[in-house]
């Protein structure tokens, strides 16, 4: 009864062992993975900013609305615009009534509020030759009065978009080191519980890679098993998304994320297998007094 008793409490510290070596490799592949999905779609993110800049395309005073809508319609279908609003003159007075109040007409003799157009360019097209190019192609329009852009923003944008890559990178890069020596030290300290048991298999004369070859098995589905966990946290986080900020979700690409479930397999078992063939060679290099230790 008592061996019996011991037994069931050494199972159980074993699958309380294993289960939170799978939770710790789970919780590092799911920062692996959340910080690949924004290196991976780092151009989709660029691109989502840079679209949502806009250009103000003012006309003429006395622009009709007709040539004005039809000017419209010509611009969406330029090559470098992804999309072309237009703001009759009512909609502009009532914009500047919301933001003025409405008595801000009174000291006009007339409506001095034109017509207009919001651009949104393509990603490509939002940089100072691209941007330069447009307005050079609209202004040349006699319906045009002025194109209006805000060029230090676009400029900060584009300049601190260069440098969110470069520090993201960098951040995977330390992410993943930081990831190794986690993993390491969690499989370290489940195979060193098993020191005696590697120790005897050495005294009977079995080889390094006999006694390895348990536990890389071990480690394979350990690392399986986590990085499917991790995924699981991954996917959940995404649809947690999805509800809050569904703009910001449709910037995931599908094959992207595919990519990246297998960027945190492939990581789960390179590592989780590097560290164990490590750990289990120094492990039986161990003399009997540091066994001991």
């Amino acid at each position: 009864m008592m061996a019996s008793a011991e037994n069931k409490l050494i199972r159980r510290r074993l699958w309380s062992s294993y289960a939170s070596s799978v939770l710790s490799i789970s919780l590092v592949l799911l920062l692996v993975g959340a910080a690949s999905l924004l290196l991976v779609n780092g151009r989709n993110f660029s691109d989502y900013f840079k679209e949502n800049m806009q250009i103000s395309v003012i006309f003429k005073q006395d622009v009709s609305e007709t040539k004005a809508r039809t000017y419209c319609a010509e611009l969406s279908e330029k090559d470098f615009v992804k999309q072309a609003d237009f703001v009759s003159k009512e909609q502009g007075i009532n914009e500047m009534e919301e933001l003025l109040g409405q008595d801000f007409l009174s000291v006009f003799d007339t409506a001095p509020i034109p017509a207009s157009v919001n651009l949104s360019l393509k990603a490509e097209y939002v940089n100072d030759e691209g941007i330069e190019a447009v307005m050079q192609e609209i202004s040349a329009s006699p319906l045009v009065d002025e194109v209006v852009y805000q060029k230090t923003l676009i400029d900060a944008l584009n300049a601190n978009l260069s440098k969110i890559s470069m520090l993201l990178s960098v951040f995977i890069l330390l992410l993943l080191f930081i990831s190794y020596v986690m993993i390491a030290n969690t499989v370290r300290l489940n195979i060193f519980s098993k020191r005696f048991t590697i120790h005897t298999m050495r005294l009977v004369g079995a080889t390094k890679a006999f006694i390895r070859k348990p536990f890389l098995v071990e480690a394979l589905f350990q690392g399986v098993i986590a990085a499917e966990l991790a995924a699981l946290l991954l996917i959940g986080g995404m649809f947690l998304m999805k509800a809050s900020f569904i703009e910001m979700f449709s910037i995931f690409a599908l094959r992207q994320f595919i990519v990246v479930l297998c960027i945190m397999l492939l990581s789960g078992v390179v590592i989780c297998e590097t560290a164990t063939f490590i750990v289990v060679g120094r492990v039986v290099s161990l003399s009997k007094e540091e066994i001991y230790v």
